[in-house]
């Protein structure tokens, strides 16, 4: 069947998809309207899935492989709804702990209940593992949970059953320094779910490996997705080079001043499958000065880890982050924002991530909520062009990788309740 222009955009007009994005001629594939209005069609097996969940008071992702296996990374949790002006709507509401609604979403999405195969904390801060001030009251008969804070991932706990266990200090937490105050709150919490789930699971528990290729596989059907590879590329300071060595110079700076940045100690992979590639690398950030006075972006040596990839997370929020020389080297067609705050996505970083004088080509940015303030603050600024309409308000977004990698989608899921009703979905070439 042919469509020409006039009938693609009536089409979707017909369909009610007339927020399907801001330049519907930008698209690479023509989105299947049919999809539109109706409830998400769930995972296929041979696909690589790729879940942002979307909360409003943390970050959260949740990656299904094509054998099944799935993998919870981060499970942000913390009172960013008390930041007033700052905040950015809860959903589907402020009543349920954000750890509750990760846990339900991964029920209704999940193919091989209630297993999850990994638990990946990419870094201790608690809008990404949760925090014990920040938590659901016990009833009083509530089953043991090994004194854990209802929080995070403890509270995805009581709904899955986790296999493995990684992040980047297991288990003695001592490099480059002791965490003593930045994550102190959140390693605590995270030790108690450990314990917890080693009890009742025999939860395994692993340091990350840097540049393994074999620590994160498939555990259900690994021969049979040859081409699909997750590659740890950066954890405790740490930055594993294309070329197979390890630049150290962030480590040893660290732990010379005595200095410490949790973000910068965040844990990064590259997802691949086929010819399909996803970055993400937590809150990996930071800006050191120099001897000469000068500032450096840390995640300028991220660029010596990574390749041009279809999909990448944006780190830290889009809050002062992403440099030139690593948005050069990445180059996606995607720019995932994990969006909290409404100082995520700061302009003079979504403005990187749009120039084309640093790299050509179409591309869209995707914050998960891009609110009315924001909108209103950065009218008529080049760079809003790319975000599509459709993600205006708080949604989670589905990639959809098929075998091969030649091609993906994304179709958005508005948050606003659990219904999983797909409001717009976008097509890609590799």
């Amino acid at each position: 069947m042919t469509i020409n222009r006039r009938d693609f955009l009536g089409a979707g007009l017909a369909a009610g998809a007339s927020v399907l994005s801001g330049r519907c001629d930008d698209l690479e594939m023509r989105p299947d309207f049919r999809l539109v209005g109706k409830k998400w069609a769930g995972w296929s097996k041979g696909h690589f899935q790729i879940h942002s969940i979307y909360t409003g008071v943390g970050e959260s992702l949740y990656l299904i492989f094509p054998d099944g296996t799935s993998a919870l990374v981060d499970c942000g949790d913390w009172p960013a709804v008390k930041r007033g002006k700052l905040a950015v709507p809860v959903l589907p509401n402020s009543d349920t702990h954000a750890g509750e609604w990760i846990a339900r979403y991964i029920e209704r999405v999940n193919p091989i209940q209630p297993e999850v195969g990994y638990m990946i904390v990419s870094h201790f801060h608690s809008d990404h593992t949760g925090i014990e001030s920040w938590a659901k009251p016990k009833p009083p008969d509530f089953p043991d949970n090994g004194g854990c804070a209802r929080s995070g991932f403890a509270l995805v706990a009581e709904k899955v059953k986790f296999r493995r266990a990684i992040d980047r200090g297991w288990p003695d937490y001592n490099q480059p320094l002791v965490i003593d105050k930045d994550g102190a709150e959140e390693l605590a919490h995270m030790k108690k779910v450990y314990a917890w789930l080693q009890k009742r699971d025999g939860l395994h528990i692993e340091r990350i490996r840097l540049g393994a290729t074999d620590q994160i596989v498939p555990l259900h059907d690994r021969k049979s997705y040859p081409d699909f590879e997750v590659k740890n590329i950066c954890g405790n300071g740490l930055v594993f080079r294309t070329d197979g060595t390890v630049d150290d110079s962030l480590y040893l700076r660290y732990k010379n001043t005595g200095r410490k940045s949790e973000n910068a100690m965040s844990m990064g992979h590259i997802f691949r499958y086929g010819a399909f590639s996803f970055f993400t690398a937590g809150d990996f950030s930071d800006y050191l000065k120099n001897d000469d006075g000068t500032v450096c972006a840390i995640e300028d040596v991220l660029s010596e880890a990574v390749g041009k990839v279809q999909v990448a997370k944006v780190n830290h929020h889009g809050h002062w982050s992403m440099p030139k020389k690593l948005v050069g080297t990445l180059q996606a067609r995607v720019w995932l924002v994990c969006v909290w705050d409404q100082l995520h996505i700061l302009s003079p970083v979504a403005e990187v991530l749009a120039d084309r004088d640093i790299y050509s080509g179409k591309r869209m940015i995707c914050p998960s909520v891009f609110t009315a303030e924001r909108r209103a603050e950065d009218k008529g600024k080049p760079w809003t062009k790319d975000v599509p309409k459709a993600l205006y308000e708080g949604s989670h977004m589905i990639f959809d990788v098929p075998p091969g990698g030649s091609t993906y989608t994304m179709s958005v899921i508005p948050a606003k309740d659990e219904s999983m009703t797909v409001s717009a979905v976008f097509g890609f070439r590799s």
